[in-house]
């Protein structure tokens, strides 16, 4: 019987299916064996992490449809991959929906430095304030720092040639952020300021996203660019991703097409 192309990328697995598709990418465990260095712009593998934002229902399969996830990650693969088809980049999505900076902690040999990534995106701070607003044993601005800052440390000590890029959390006055919008407009802020504080500390990318929000709201009403207050609309991610890649590019100079 004819292999059918869902069981042909099932047989050659993620692995497989990226060294046929883009020659000289291998798996994280061979990536000791590439030469991948940013300076060099070729090879590079990029990782995006954080909660549902990132996650955008990705199959957590080897479905090339969808195992970037439905949002700004996919966006922005997309993209690159298409204006820079001789650089032979390699994209993954590990976002998890509910995910808090705990999470990613618990996570973070496996789903990051596992991985080996020259260029590492997190955007996260939303589930941490959800989880106070609805009483789900929040952790303390402290605490959310700290944890921060010990999945950036054990970053830079097991890879410290990658580029890390911070995203900035941000909401919006509608949906799930106005039941509550004083608590939200209260605790955003706080973890805003403790992403920027951390791209300065680790000399990480900044991408600023709440300003962009609201100025877009300008442009349209709130709800064309997040439907909930959390989440973004198409339109949204759109935004992010095009926000990404222009300051990404202020390091990456080559990603500038």
């Amino acid at each position: 019987m004819e292999t059918t192309r869902r069981d042909f990328i099932k047989k050659v697995g993620l692995t497989g299916l990226a060294a046929m598709s883009f020659p000289g990418i291998l798996s994280a465990n061979d990536s000791d064996e590439r030469q991948n260095d940013i300076s060099k712009n070729k090879g590079l593998t990029f990782l995006f992490q954080g909660d549902s934002i990132t996650d955008g229902n990705r199959t957590r399969d080897n479905d090339w449809n969808h195992v970037l996830g439905h949002g700004y990650a996919n966006l922005i693969a997309s993209r690159l991959w298409y204006d820079h088809i001789d650089k032979a980049f390699m994209f993954y999505n590990r976002g998890v929906s509910g995910n808090r900076v705990k999470d990613l902690e618990t996570r973070w040999q496996q789903d990051a430095l596992d991985l080996k990534p020259d260029v590492l995106s997190i955007l996260i701070g939303v589930n941490d304030v959800i989880a106070i607003v609805e009483g789900w044993n929040p952790d303390s601005i402290e605490q959310f720092e700290a944890t921060f800052r010990k999945i950036l440390n054990r970053t830079k000590e097991a890879l410290p040639g990658t580029l890390i890029v911070l995203c900035e959390p941000f909401i919006l006055p509608l949906g799930w952020v106005n039941k509550k919008n004083e608590i939200w407009q209260s605790e955003i802020p706080k973890r805003q300021k403790i992403v920027k504080q951390l791209a300065e500390s680790y000399n990480a990318v900044l991408v600023e996203l709440q300003k962009p929000f609201t100025d877009a709201c300008k442009k349209a009403p709130a709800n064309y660019w997040i439907w909930d207050g959390v989440h973004p609309m198409p339109a949204g991610h759109e935004l992010i991703a095009r926000l990404w890649i222009k300051e990404v590019a202020k390091k990456l100079t080559f990603l500038n097409k």
